[in-house]
């Protein structure tokens, strides 16, 4: 006994074997269409004598070749006569997408900054209300906290130059050799010539 049930051609059936029926069914809708299809095209060309006499012709009545290869043959030489241009393909450029940390010109423009009296008034604005008005709000209700302990003294640091050897100005370098040589020269120019002269013009004139 056979498992194929009497369907319909349009039905694909939800029990049994689902593969073979719905095969089945899949290719009774198939001929049809290909029946319908077929039916069109024949009235199609029916209209057109030439149509049909080209389409029932299967072979060359002097020559006895097959009139579809010579098509075929046709067609091909009108496709090798056709130009043909290469399409070039270039790779993938790559996607550019500005960041504002590297570009520059993309950041906002830098604001600006506050000038001295604006800084001195949220600086007592804020000790205002860090020493008074926060200590206030929160512990409104609750018993005042006991002050605790203050800072312990500590020695105040007072770096000296003397001590502190970071602190000293740096060394001057010393003098070359043509240098203290100048030196020396113009000293004893002016011990043993200039000085004397000056002095005996001095007490001269006196």
């Amino acid at each position: 006994m056979t498992d194929t049930l009497p369907l319909g051609s349009a039905y694909l059936s939800p029990v049994g074997d689902y593969s073979r029926h719905n095969t089945q069914a899949l290719g009774g809708v198939s001929h049809l269409w290909q029946d319908f299809f077929a039916r069109a095209l024949a009235e199609q060309q029916g209209d057109d004598g030439e149509a049909a006499v080209t389409t029932e012709q299967h072979y060359d009545k002097v020559s006895g070749e097959p009139v579809g290869g010579a098509r075929v043959l046709a067609l091909i030489n009108t496709q090798r006569l056709c130009e043909v241009s290469d399409t070039v393909v270039a790779p993938p450029e790559p996607l550019f997408l500005p960041k504002a940390e590297f570009e520059m010109d993309l950041l906002d423009p830098a604001p600006e900054p506050f000038s001295a009296t604006e800084l001195i008034e949220q600086q007592r604005d804020l000790d205002l209300n860090t020493s008074w008005l926060r200590p206030v709000v929160m512990n409104q209700g609750q018993a005042p906290a006991e002050p605790g302990p203050g800072p312990a003294p500590r020695a105040l640091f007072l770096p000296i130059a003397e001590l502190e050897t970071s602190l000293l100005e740096n060394a001057p370098e010393p003098f070359d050799e043509p240098t203290l040589a100048a030196q020396q020269s113009a000293l004893d120019f002016d011990n043993h010539w200039a000085r004397p002269v000056v002095l005996n013009n001095v007490r001269a004139y006196a």
